[in-house]
């Protein structure tokens, strides 16, 4: 009698099926991955993401400009910065669909083009409906950015590396705005906000090209990072993995988590002028302070969370705990920054609201490639990056509406970064009830192996 195999899949990705039936001839071992080319590839998609959030944020560094040139309210900015986050859910979802199906190192190259394509209408004199028009379509290519950097990383390193790797990639969205700040507000004062657009399509074309000669994801020549810690993720249907505490918190922490980074992309530069008022330059430079504390955080906090699973630290802990503090603190300086006056205490909160959150990205999606058999993990972490896309929608507007209808900028300013804090505070404590890798692995083998059940009958 022959019983029907449960797929389960190792952390490599490495399909195994349990059945009664005598083993088949073992087959070669995969080789183990080459480090520094590990390396390389996440030094690559670090410089991704780095072009990536310079992309997001060229437009806040401009923004005063872009509101004088174009006549713009702070409503109509708002949603300018909004419109960014549209199709930014759909992106999210199509292409990480897709990254089961086309390699990376072609779906990486063409996502990097298409956001070339989408700046060189905006070289010269442009209308408002057109600017709009050029960041939906940047924001629908953008949308699964993250995700999929991560997930290419994440094929390269074991359970044990894999928040380490993220946190790099986390970092290059951080780095990425610590060089543009000063880089592109230099740019658009000495010459015009248009003229930045031409440094991002010279980044945008050498990046591609560099990719498509280094860039590919693990595997693609039989080799498989070798892991000291054992974590076998079950090959389920997406029904039972989306059912899961950890994916739904995860996704509830995202969503929290990038209301932060919404803002601190399409509002931040503006209040740091309009708000408090600094002038562009020195707007640049103190933009840098968040950046640069979100870049280190974010590589100390994968460090953390991977040496807490390699000393045998429950998931629960090292992912979910740890990301969810990062996010609840996050939240309070966010809150807290709006009681201070103008000073040096204002701007180390300022740095901590909007740095901590990011330190916290690399950490939380770890706990996805810990659960999520590998070749689902792309269109999951592509669902995240869409539920987190829906703050990266509503945020700007909620910001923008609330200091345009209030009484003064200042007030408005207050009551939209003290609401933001609180949602953050609440989205992180959540969380922590939800996320547990250990037991939701336990819980996805279980539910397929009662699905298998019918079959084993069938077949006795």
């Amino acid at each position: 009698m022959h019983a029907a195999g449960v797929p389960i899949v190792s952390s490599e990705g490495t399909t195994m099926t349990q059945t009664t039936a005598p083993p088949i001839a073992a087959t070669s071992p995969p080789k183990p991955t080459n480090k520094r080319r590990a390396w390389i590839v996440v030094g690559l998609l670090v410089l991704f993401m780095l072009i990536n959030h310079a992309d997001k944020s060229v437009i806040a560094f401009a923004g005063v400009q872009i509101q004088q040139d174009l006549g713009l309210s702070s409503q109509q900015f708002g949603l300018l910065q909004s419109s960014f986050f549209w199709l930014f859910a759909a992106g999210a979802l199509f292409f990480g669909w897709l990254s089961s199906r086309v390699n990376l190192r072609w779906l990486l190259a063409g996502l990097m083009l298409t956001w070339v394509a989408t700046m060189i209408p905006l070289l010269g004199t442009v209308s408002f409906g057109v600017l709009i028009a050029c960041r939906v379509i940047l924001g629908f290519a953008e949308g699964p950015a993250f995700a999929l950097a991560n997930h290419a990383a994440h094929s390269w390193f074991p359970p044990e590396k894999r928040a380490m790797a993220g946190g790099f990639v986390s970092s290059g969205a951080s780095i990425g705005t610590l060089i543009a700040a000063p880089t592109l507000t230099f740019i658009i004062s000495r010459w015009s906000w248009h003229a930045a657009f031409y440094v991002l399509i010279a980044m945008g074309i050498l990046w591609a090209v560099a990719w498509l000669i280094f860039g590919r994801t693990a595997g693609d020549d039989g080799e498989a990072p070798v892991s000291t810690v054992v974590v076998e993720t079950v090959d389920a249907p997406y029904k039972a993995i989306l059912k899961t505490g950890t994916v739904v918190g995860i996704a509830i922490l995202m969503f929290s988590s990038y209301w932060s980074t919404t803002l601190k992309i399409a509002w931040l530069p503006v209040y740091l002028q309009e708000g408090l008022g600094y002038d562009t330059a020195t707007t640049g430079q103190l933009m840098m302070l968040p950046y640069g504390l979100a870049a280190i955080g974010a590589i100390a906090a994968g460090w953390f969370s991977g040496r807490l699973v390699a000393r045998g630290v429950s998931r629960r802990i090292a992912r979910g705990y740890l990301s969810a503090v990062l996010v609840a603190g996050a939240g309070l300086s966010m809150a807290g920054f709006t009681f201070l006056q103008q000073g040096m205490p204002q701007l180390i909160l300022i740095a901590l609201a909007f740095s901590l959150n990011t330190a916290a990205f690399g950490v939380a999606l770890s706990a996805i490639a810990d659960v999520v058999q590998a070749k689902k993990r792309g269109m999951v972490l592509g669902m995240l990056s869409a539920v987190a896309s829906i703050s990266g929608m509503v945020a700007p507007l909620v910001l923008g509406f609330a200091v345009g209808s209030s009484v003064d900028k200042i007030t408005g300013y207050a009551i939209g970064f003290q609401s933001s804090g609180a949602l953050m505070i609440v989205g992180a404590v959540i969380a922590v009830f939800l996320v547990n890798p250990e037991r939701d692995i336990a819980v996805i083998r279980r539910r397929v192996e009662q699905a298998a059940r019918p079959s084993v009958e069938e077949t006795a």
